[in-house]
């Protein structure tokens, strides 16, 4: 059975997003975060060395980090869905904005996360440079979403699941605005109007105030 254990407002979202999408079976099991430290608890960080979130559990396979649960799932069960195939128009973009999800937009916000928690004076160099490089990572969103309903092309694919968390969730995190961004904020609300992100995001994290705007 595949297992997926999920830490509340966290990566692992899109795993469970991605088996409602697929609608295949699979348990959840749900962890909640310290709540001192904000951190994983003991328990989810012993299920894998790195200790960190998605972890699946399929049988005796034992799998974390979030693209390579993304694509084993979809290569396990995914039956061809939400991964065009290297002859489809879109595959060239699909890889971009898979990889771009966890490459640019997360590794950027992340890095926003730590540098603000320094307290750096506003005129601090890094801080600028990472700052604007965050901000050409949702411009370069924003201009993707007033192009196509979603960011492979016409049709949902896992290169938006892996993207969502990161304009939605992680904003708890990184409180950042997206008044700027209208093609983003409306392309979250094709997203927030589909029925699997709905049970995903109530079986995982219920009651938690969606950040879709």
């Amino acid at each position: 059975m595949l297992t997926v254990h999920h830490l509340g407002k966290s990566q692992s979202e899109r795993i469970v997003w991605l088996c409602e999408e697929l609608e295949i079976p699979y348990e959840l099991k749900c962890y909640a975060r310290d709540a001192r430290t904000i951190l994983a608890p003991a328990e989810y960080k012993a299920l894998h060395p790195i200790g960190a979130a998605p972890v699946i559990t399929d049988g005796e396979l034992v799998l974390a980090e979030s693209g390579a649960v993304v694509d084993y799932i979809i290569a396990r069960y995914g039956q061809g869905r939400l991964r065009p195939g290297p002859g489809d128009p879109d595959f060239a973009s699909y890889l971009y904005w898979f990889h771009f999800a966890n490459g640019t937009l997360q590794a950027a916000m992340g890095r926003m996360m730590i540098l603000n928690r320094l307290n750096l004076p506003e005129d601090n160099a890094l801080l600028a440079a990472m700052r604007a490089r965050l901000d050409r990572a949702f411009a370069h969103v924003e201009a993707r979403c007033s192009e196509a309903d979603y960011l492979a092309g016409g049709a949902l694919t896992a290169a938006d699941i892996m993207t969502v968390f990161s304009l939605t969730t992680m904003r708890y995190f990184l409180p950042y605005d997206l008044a700027p961004y209208p093609n983003v904020r409306a392309y979250l609300s094709r997203i927030a109007a589909r029925p699997a992100y709905q049970r995903a995001m109530a079986k995982g994290d219920p009651g938690m105030e969606l950040l879709l705007s």
